[in-house]
């Protein structure tokens, strides 16, 4: 019951997540990030289930296909006059290595077919992946200028500082938010790492994963510097 992500489970934690930034910061631009981030999150849910179903449409035209290109290859040996008596050692090689030839490529040509389902089902899963890669990327610009800093009393701000009316607690609920939120994104990509079991895929879901807890790391940097110039 516990091993598995559950989809509705992880999108309810996100709309809770959007409810909570729009109560404390309503208006802001993290909320919304937030509201897109839900989006793509129920997106990623019928995008996962697509995942994991097996097409059987695609599986009966690639067999059909491989059966037909196996009955025509039976088809066209039945029908050739070959006597071995009439051949010379340096025909029948030149025999073998064209059948070899054409072995290797029927075999390349049904393994292409066969595979046809996964590599769709890969795509559309890296299509998607890119995506919450992107949004990693959009929340760690909304915490970029939220520096602790500013928030000292000797600080000397320059007309080109980014303006901060927050307060450290204000500050550190907004970082807070924003760490939940690359948490949040790690485990929507990680949807799809369950749901269709590719090296390929696993390798991107553990890219995004690996980025967001970086982009988190740097975040809980900036809450322990709050913790000591405010620590109550």
């Amino acid at each position: 019951m516990y091993r598995k992500l559950r989809p509705d489970s992880t999108i309810a934690t996100i709309e809770r997540l959007k409810h909570r930034i729009e109560e404390r910061f309503p208006g802001s631009g993290l909320s919304r990030v937030c509201s897109e981030l839900c989006a793509v999150a129920n997106a990623s849910r019928s995008r996962a289930e697509w995942i994991a179903r097996p097409n059987y449409t695609l599986r009966v035209i690639v067999g059909l296909v491989v059966a037909c290109g196996m009955l025509g290859l039976g088809y066209s040996i039945s029908v050739m006059e070959i006597s071995l008596r009439k051949i010379d050692a340096g025909e029948l090689v030149q025999i073998s290595d064209a059948a070899m030839n054409d072995v290797v490529l029927i075999g390349a040509a049904i393994l292409f077919l066969v595979t046809a389902e996964i590599r769709i089902k890969r795509s559309r899963a890296l299509v998607a992946l890119h995506e919450l890669r992107s949004i990693a990327h959009v929340i760690d610009m909304h915490q970029l200028t939220k520096d602790p800093s500013r928030l000292q009393r000797d600080v000397i701000l320059t007309p080109s500082s980014p303006k901060s009316e927050m307060s450290a607690y204000e500050l550190t609920r907004y970082l807070n938010y924003c760490s939940e939120m690359l948490s949040l994104t790690g485990k929507v990509a990680a949807l799809y790492a369950q749901s269709l079991r590719d090296t390929v895929v696993l390798s991107a879901v553990n890219e995004v994963e690996s980025l967001t807890t970086g982009l988190s790391r740097k975040i809980w940097q900036k809450i322990v510097i709050l913790h000591r110039l405010d620590p109550d």
